[in-house]
């Protein structure tokens, strides 16, 4: 049913009401997950299908805001084929009193890597997923921007191979001077050096990709543990105890710990990773699959300093066949503000934070409304800050 104003309307999708643009039309869910719940839908204005995505609870505390915050931030800022693009941002509510629910507009993609990776992959559409995923990455990383959460559920494609990553929730930018929450990526894909709450780098999201890689060739997950010290045991148990060197840089209570498990030898890829796995029909294909097996294990490397880049990564012989400098060097995406991920601070502390107005466009008119000033007193400035973006988008 519409509104009053007749701008938006309301529609139930499975246990959520959806109240939308009278643009988007045909709404059909297609995915949930702890930011949100997506729905496919029709733009009418643009006349293409969109996906919707409804943030869960951005308002809840400190933690969902800020998430809610960087994830409209990022995608505002990034642009790059193989990244997901905004294209519409909006709230239903008339006023930022009111303000409860954020709803983003992004292209329609047709599936997620998660129903690909059980399809019978051949080595030049495994190689060219691989290729876009860690463009859609170097682009990023030339920014300072670690995904943290790459994982298939949060990459999507096209019918045609193309490949774009999405949920920037966890994202964040990289500093040196500061300790990076452990709660990042799903288990499975969680690095070693955040399992054992070392600090990390971009490179963390190598490992992700190395997994996805693995799971793409035996078509089940590589590393699946029942908790973070259950992941532990089962990457050592797969590529060996580290090297002292490694464990040398770990906190004294964790090193001991490490050093008090069994130690394991690894097992060698080619048993990893047995020919059988890929695709071998020609001796093209087992030339692929030897330089495909040979990624996995500098991808797949306990130790941060020794694993692989992602620059080094798209100059691999499995990967480098696809190399476009358009697309694998494209301009890094202009973050505004450098020192966002510094500052932790209460809800109520996001109050009065002028640096922001620049990256998040705030309408000149609405920040100086005494109305919305007085308001602003009593509401988190985080929400305020997408208020006056959303009516300037």
């Amino acid at each position: 049913m519409s509104d009053g104003e007749g701008q938006f309307y309301s529609v139930q999708v499975g246990d959520s009401t959806f109240t939308v643009l009278n643009r988007y039309q045909q709404l059909r869910a297609i995915g949930s997950g702890a930011q949100g719940i997506v729905c496919s839908a029709l733009d009418t204005v643009l006349g293409i299908p969109v996906a919707v995505k409804k943030l869960c609870r951005p308002f809840q505390n400190q933690t969902h805001a800020k998430r809610a915050y960087r994830e409209l931030v990022l995608l505002k800022c990034v642009n790059h084929k193989n990244i997901i693009r905004l294209i519409n941002v909006f709230t239903p509510q008339k006023s930022l009193e009111e303000f409860q629910d954020l709803y983003l507009v992004m292209e329609l993609m047709d599936a997620s890597l998660c129903q690909v990776i059980h399809m019978d992959l051949d080595h030049e559409r495994m190689s060219y997923l691989l290729y876009q995923i860690l463009c859609g990455i170097r682009h990023l990383h030339s920014a300072g921007i670690i995904h943290r959460d790459l994982k298939p559920s949060n990459i999507v494609v096209k019918s045609d191979c193309t490949l774009k990553i999405l949920d920037f929730g966890l994202a964040r930018t990289a500093c040196t001077n500061f300790m990076m929450t452990p709660y990042v990526v799903t288990r499975y894909y969680r690095a070693p050096e955040v399992i054992l709450g070392m600090k990390y780098k971009e490179n963390v999201d190598i490992w992700s990709v190395g997994c996805i890689m693995g799971e793409m060739v035996k078509c089940s997950v590589i590393f699946q543990g029942t908790d973070h010290i259950d992941q532990w045991n089962k990457v050592i148990e797969v590529l060996g105890t580290p090297s002292m060197e490694f464990m040398n840089r770990l906190m004294e209570t964790v090193r001991n710990y490490v050093m008090n498990k069994p130690q394991y030898p690894g097992v060698n890829f080619a048993e990893l990773f047995p020919d059988w796995a890929f695709p071998s029909d020609s001796e093209h294909d087992r030339l692929k699959t030897g330089q495909a097996r040979d990624l996995l294990s500098k991808m797949l490397v306990i130790d941060p300093e020794r694993r692989i880049s992602v620059e080094e990564a798209l100059n691999h012989p499995y990967i480098h066949v696809w190399y476009d400098p358009g697309e694998a060097d494209a301009p890094p995406p202009q973050i505004c503000d450098k020192q966002l991920e510094e500052r932790e601070h209460s809800i109520q502390q996001w109050k009065g934070r002028k640096r922001y107005e620049s990256c998040y466009l705030h309408s000149q008119q609405i920040e100086q409304s005494p109305h919305v000033c007085v308001m602003s007193k009593r509401k988190s400035n985080v929400q305020c800050l997408f208020y006056v973006f959303l009516h300037k988008y």
